[in-house]
């Protein structure tokens, strides 16, 4: 007899979402010029910690078998640590490769959007990232004052759309239902919704239980 050891976790997006609204708010705030000339080290220093959070939260999102969060807390991680340290050292071409990764990076969240429909407050906060890092591209390739504070803008709304996510899935955590809209359909509904048998489906299949991935 084979037995599966299922390990509930308290859900670790909350966090995932406030760190994306923190750093997108804090870098949204220098590209719109709100802190001054001199602010570049101080913001990455004060983005890093982003980095370092957004890691845990995909860990422990791998943990609860939800490869949409995992993935898409792991990249952001990725990108908030590589955008720090191009603003910390300041490395010759620094910026123009911090554009192409800002543009890979939408890329990757147009593809991440394109199948998260069924987990609305994700697709919500990947819909304004797509532009928001798309923009940021633009400017750090062509160097286009106008572009920076259009990108700092949409930094400012990717915040708020994060914020609004991380509440939302926080409340639904606490109250063990919906409070403010999530927008759950599919299986991410029956995920919420559903009963035991539901969660346990196709078990056997999945990662850490199958024998190759």
């Amino acid at each position: 007899m084979t037995r599966i050891t299922l390990r509930p976790i308290a859900t670790p997006m909350p966090v995932g979402f406030f760190s994306v609204a923190i750093a997108s708010f804090i870098v949204g705030s220098m590209q719109l010029g709100l802190l001054g000339e001199d602010a570049h080290l101080a913001v990455a220093l004060t983005v890093f910690p982003a980095f370092v959070l957004q890691l845990i939260v995909g860990i422990l999102a791998f943990g609860a078998r939800d490869v949409l969060a995992a993935t898409l807390m792991a990249c952001f991680s990725g990108t908030w640590l590589a955008s720090s340290l191009v603003l910390a050292f300041d490395p010759p071409s620094g910026v123009r490769v911090l554009g192409v990764l800002n543009l890979v990076f939408a890329a990757f969240a147009l593809m991440m959007a394109s199948v998260a429909h069924r987990k609305r407050s994700m697709w919500l906060v990947l819909c304004v990232a797509v532009p928001r890092f798309a923009v940021a591209a633009l400017a750090n390739l062509t160097g286009v004052a106008w572009l920076g504070h259009i990108s700092g803008a949409l930094g400012m709304l990717l915040a708020l759309a994060a914020l609004y996510a991380a509440f939302a899935l926080m409340l639904e955590d606490m109250r063990g239902e919906e409070v403010l809209p999530v927008g759950r359909r599919g299986p991410a509904h029956d995920a919420v919704q559903g009963n035991l048998a539901v969660q346990l489906r196709d078990l056997e299949r999945q990662a850490g239980v199958r024998r190759t991935l």
